[in-house]
């Protein structure tokens, strides 16, 4: 079966899109500053769990971005674009995520969740030490394979925490990280394409996952528990929308060139700056939610 239908199936058991989605920078995931590092728990959260939860849907979020991202970024470097910058942004990737996997270590403790954690560990440490090696076209491959596999057991964790959180405001915070792994994954595509690999298969799982973008960025916008500060930030992701979406739809012309893959490069970075603003501001009305009535 093609590697693009099993990650669309796969993704089926870790989304929590609404009815009629159809699939599927220098960055760091802003993580508010009241997050603590106490143990998650089950059940409904209290008021003062929350801040808890919302810094552990950061992290799944973030593993799950990440995952997408660096593959993305090894892709750059086989294609020579940016190289100093691009080798810079993998480093700081990499400690991002080797620190999201720490905060997320309580899970590997839950009989409910230690196997995705488990899972995720080991994609990620194969993962880290391929992009860490020197780029061949064998080991971008398998860079690949590992971002859709890391991708599928970060979001069990990520689905795991937001069923503990049972609120419109956290559902729409783990959907904008989502939104985030779901736009590097669009340009890690993208690359694979301009690297050659334009099959028609691979034309049709860029399409589908632009689709499920503007699905899921549709939902966002008309959600009713936006705050004034979340729709501030969603605006200017529509606005770096425009600019991304431009550049990878140049992928259908054949006058596409690695200029237009310089767009792509950049825009998809910038994207994602935009949608972690979204993400920290989401968590933030999460936790005031939780906090008890002075």
């Amino acid at each position: 079966m093609p590697a693009f239908l099993v990650f669309r199936c796969c993704s089926m058991l870790v989304c929590r899109f609404s009815a009629g989605v159809l699939f599927m920078a220098t960055l760091l995931v802003v993580v508010p500053s009241w997050a603590l590092d106490a143990p998650p728990r089950s059940g409904k959260p209290a008021a003062a769990e929350t801040p808890v939860i919302a810094r552990d849907l950061v992290a799944a979020g973030g593993l799950r971005l990440q995952a997408q991202r660096v593959a993305k970024l090894y892709l750059q470097l086989g294609l020579g674009l940016n190289v100093p910058v691009t080798t810079k942004q993998i480093e700081q990737a990499l400690a991002q995520t080797d620190g999201e996997l720490v905060k997320l270590e309580p899970y590997g403790r839950r009989p409910d969740t230690q196997r995705a954690y488990a899972r995720s560990v080991a994609a990620w440490q194969e993962m880290r030490g391929t992009v860490q090696a020197r780029y061949n076209p064998a080991a971008a491959e398998r860079v690949s394979q590992l971002a859709e596999e890391l991708t599928i057991h970060a979001g069990k964790l990520a689905m795991q925490v937001e069923s503990e959180a049972g609120t419109p405001v956290s559902r729409l915070l783990d959907l904008s990280s989502r939104l985030n792994m779901l736009a590097q994954r669009l340009a890690r595509l993208y690359m694979l394409a301009q690297d050659g690999k334009r099959s028609q298969g691979m034309l049709v799982d860029i399409e589908q996952t632009h689709k499920e973008f503007a699905v899921g960025m549709q939902e966002l916008v008309m959600a009713r528990e936006n705050s004034s500060a979340s729709r501030d930030a969603l605006e200017l992701v529509r606005n770096q929308w425009v600019f991304f979406d431009t550049a990878v739809r140049q992928i259908q012309s054949k006058s596409a060139d690695g200029k237009a893959a310089q767009h792509v490069a950049s825009s998809s970075e910038r994207i994602a700056e935009s949608l972690d603003l979204v993400t920290g501001q989401y968590a933030r009305d999460f936790s005031a939610a939780g906090r008890p009535a002075k």
